[in-house]
């Protein structure tokens, strides 16, 4: 499989399939294709699978698109304006929040993953089901906004705005922590929880939180009365 980033403002991800390889991507993702695809809808997992990817914000189906020729494209596009990121997988296992992933070989499986303290899904602002990403092979993300990537160093530790967190390797320890101050809480502007990474392992950041985009939309539209 090759592939090619396409586009700027809402980016693609163009892959080149031979004869028998095969992409997986979440319902709604492929924007357009080449003759000389099949597609197939199933659970990928089972029942259990398909519910905690439900939970992640996925969908509980996945398409399935195999080439049955050499050179056959098919094209899967971000939902936002943002970054189309390529990981590979065989390099490390990934923890992913709801929604950043896109589409990936058929090596590479993804199922739910659940956060090592039950407050810190229960309380953190991006659900308690994680994503994690596995097996070899190329996976590809949907980021809001620009993409920043830093390796924390061990114990290092960074403190971020829980919808900026795209993805971190498993080495990276994850928790949630409360903002200190009833100032703070009330007048800051920030939320009331912060994601707490702590190194060693790669991390993947975005600059733009689309959840907190979309709701000053929703503030400055005008209510009816």
């Amino acid at each position: 499989m090759r592939y090619r980033i396409i586009g700027q403002t809402v980016p693609a991800v163009e892959c080149e399939l031979n004869n028998g390889e095969s992409m997986f991507t979440q319902s709604g993702a492929m924007i357009w294709q080449t003759q000389g695809l099949t597609m197939t809808t199933n659970g990928r997992g089972g029942i259990a699978r398909s519910l905690g990817r439900m939970f992640t914000g996925e969908s509980i189906f996945m398409n399935n698109y195999t080439s049955t020729v050499d050179g056959a494209v098919i094209a899967f596009g971000s939902t936002v304006p943002g970054t189309v990121v390529p990981v590979d997988i065989s390099q490390g296992e990934l923890i992913c929040q709801k929604g950043a992933f896109l589409c990936a070989e058929q090596t590479v499986d993804i199922k739910a993953a659940f956060t090592k303290k039950f407050s810190a899904g229960l309380f953190g602002g991006e659900g308690f089901v994680l994503q994690k990403l596995f097996g070899h092979g190329m996976a590809f993300l949907e980021v809001d906004g620009d993409m920043v990537e830093r390796v924390l160093a061990p114990g290092e530790v960074i403190k971020v705005d829980t919808g900026n967190v795209v993805a971190f390797e498993t080495t990276v320890n994850y928790e949630i922590e409360t903002v200190k101050g009833i100032t703070n809480i009330l007048f800051g502007g920030e939320g009331l929880f912060l994601t707490k990474l702590t190194g060693p392992g790669k991390i993947i950041l975005q600059t733009q939180n689309f959840n907190d985009f979309m709701g000053k939309i929703i503030q400055r539209i005008p209510s009816r009365g």
